[in-house]
């Protein structure tokens, strides 16, 4: 996007936002290899010294004596002065987000600077941000002065799991799926697992005391909420297991009526989700919250609740915690992935029709995995990550609970992914009643 951005003859004005540790400057950093460009990196020190400090690296890239400019716009009147139109030059302003803390008025000086310095200028603004409230309120909302001017914008999202196995090419697909139900998507935090050993990793890097990813969770919290301690109970409660509003008012201690607006910033930020039956609509009353976000989702549930433990040195405890109730945790990822391969699947088209809608299904106890659907047909996928094989009795429980969802079709399809492979039992079934099985090694040639 940014490349076929830069092609145009007209001036460009992108947004780049997404939360911390995703790799936007990196993304910058790749994009301008062989352009030219003025990089400056915002602080929180205020509007003038930031302008001070950018105004002397501007006159170092145009190789002028040291300047001292406490304004923006005066700078970007130096700026557009010593510009070559001969060429496109990207002016980026990485984290952006803190001048907007800082400064209410700095969306109005960007307006200014756009609309009478850089428009007819050949440049390439880039405004750069990690908290993405404050580059939603001040930059891309339309109370923002700036609304409207950006011709581009981009929230940079987390790896998938697809992409995360460049991080570990000869790992696995069960190993990078743990690493994934783990770290997620976050390439900051994939680069942090060095060693082979899955539990010698999360010892080392998240369960240790000054290693950067067992303070990140608090860190980022408080970076980007006010009333922090609030949704510190929140997560803890959602982690834990507690999914409906009421479950996580009765855990967190929170009026039920004070909950939707923290859950709807912490959706805002991705690290939660709101789930409905693939069947419903969105406003239907049949809602759960669940952690979209894996780190923070692995980091509620074993880090948090023991950081006692893990502050006296007693690590190893943790340690056994965690390899005691892993599986059945990574269990709950399993779906999202095995969600991703059939999206992948479908995109394809190497699945039996084309679905439209893919989501979770549940009606009182009865519950279905993952369920894809088109106008008119069905598929209903369960997923097992387990050490033993997969039994005909998880195939007959999946065709009998899809007898119970309340959607007009012609057709039904069935499907089981099973991280160790299925019984004899298993197969036999699977064969009369036309039921796909999907083992580690389809689930590998998926993601190829």
């Amino acid at each position: 996007m940014l490349d076929e951005k830069s092609r145009q003859p007209e001036p460009q004005f992108t947004v780049i936002y997404g939360r911390r540790r995703t790799g936007k400057t990196e993304l910058i950093k790749q994009f301008c290899r062989d352009k030219e460009y003025i990089y400056f990196l915002a602080d929180k020190r205020g509007t003038a010294l930031n302008a001070i400090r950018f105004s002397s690296i501007a006159a170092d890239h145009f190789k002028d004596a040291a300047l001292k400019i406490e304004d923006f716009y005066l700078l970007f009147d130096y700026i557009q002065r010593r510009l070559d139109d001969t060429k496109k030059t990207v002016i980026i302003i990485d984290e952006f987000s803190y001048l907007v803390e800082k400064d209410d008025s700095i969306s109005s000086v960007f307006q200014g600077i756009w609309d009478e310095v850089l428009v007819k200028k050949n440049v390439f603004l880039i405004l750069c941000g990690s908290s993405i409230s404050m580059m939603e309120q001040g930059v891309l909302s339309y109370k923002s002065p700036l609304y409207g001017r950006r011709t581009g914008q981009w929230k940079l999202a987390p790896f998938s799991f697809k992409e995360m196995k460049e991080f570990f090419p000869n790992s696995s697909l069960i190993e990078r799926a743990e690493i994934y139900s783990v770290l997620g998507g976050i390439p900051f935090y994939l680069n942090q697992f060095k060693k082979k050993n899955l539990f010698s990793n999360i010892e080392e890097k998240i369960l240790a005391k000054g290693e950067p990813l067992y303070e990140e969770v608090e860190f980022l919290l408080r970076e980007e909420l006010r009333e922090y301690s609030s949704y510190y109970s929140i997560l803890e409660a959602i982690a834990s297991g507690s999914t409906r509003v009421i479950e996580i008012a009765e855990h967190s201690k929170i009026k039920t009526g004070d909950l939707p607006k923290y859950l709807s910033t912490l959706i805002k930020l991705d690290i939660v989700e709101k789930v409905h039956p693939v069947t419903e609509k969105e406003k239907t009353k049949k809602t759960i919250y669940k952690m979209k976000d894996n780190f923070f989702n692995f980091w509620f549930k074993f880090v948090y609740p023991h950081k006692n433990d893990i502050e006296i040195g007693n690590t190893q405890k943790v340690t056994d915690i965690i390899k005691q109730e892993f599986t059945a945790y990574v269990g709950h990822i399993f779906e999202d992935i095995v969600k991703e391969f059939l999206i992948n699947m479908n995109s394809k088209k190497l699945v039996p029709f084309n679905f439209t809608k893919i989501g979770t299904w549940w009606s009182g106890d009865r519950q279905i995995d993952l369920v894809a659907l088109s106008k008119n047909e069905a598929l209903f996928v369960e997923c097992k990550w387990q050490n033993r094989k997969t039994d005909v009795d998880i195939l007959i429980n999946l065709v009998e609970n899809a007898k119970f969802v309340n959607w007009q079709r012609e057709k039904d399809h069935f499907m089981v992914v099973s991280r160790s492979g299925f019984t004899l039992k298993a197969e036999d079934f699977a064969e009369k009643q036309g039921i796909s099985l999907i083992t580690e090694t389809e689930l590998k040639r998926g993601f190829e």
